[in-house]
């Protein structure tokens, strides 16, 4: 009898064919949800319209009525001016905020450009609301 002996081979093999699906699906994830990030957002201090607010420090009162007029303070500027006016005006302040007082009709460019100004100028900006009431 010619007996042999046979060899146990090891195999260490890893499946992977589950691995790719796993790899495809984490990639289509990462692509949707860096879609729905948006980078450019402006960050506003938007005081609460449910209750009454007192404020304890000077503030700029900067109004924008239905016709593009500017005031600040009951002085009236033009768009053109009001840079250089606000940065006037809060040479005198130690730390100055503006409360932003924009009819409801205006469009949403015309009150980006006012916080852009606050913005530039390193001045923290406040919309004013109407109470429910």
């Amino acid at each position: 009898m010619n007996f042999k002996k046979r060899k146990s081979r090891l195999s260490s093999e890893v499946g992977t064919s589950a691995m790719n699906d796993i790899m495809f699906m984490l990639l289509l994830f990462f692509l949707i949800i860096s879609t729905m990030v948006n980078p450019s957002v402006i960050k506003l201090i938007l005081p609460r319209a449910s209750g009454e607010q007192t404020v304890a420090k000077k503030m700029i009162n900067v109004s924008v009525d239905a016709k593009r007029n500017v005031t600040i303070d009951d002085m009236p500027v033009t768009i053109e001016t009001l840079e250089p006016s606000l940065k006037e005006k809060i040479k005198k302040i130690v730390d100055p905020s503006v409360v932003l007082k924009v009819d409801a009709s205006l469009s949403v460019q015309d009150f980006v450009d006012i916080l852009d100004i606050g913005a530039k100028l390193k001045v923290r900006m406040v919309l004013a609301v109407q109470n429910k009431n």
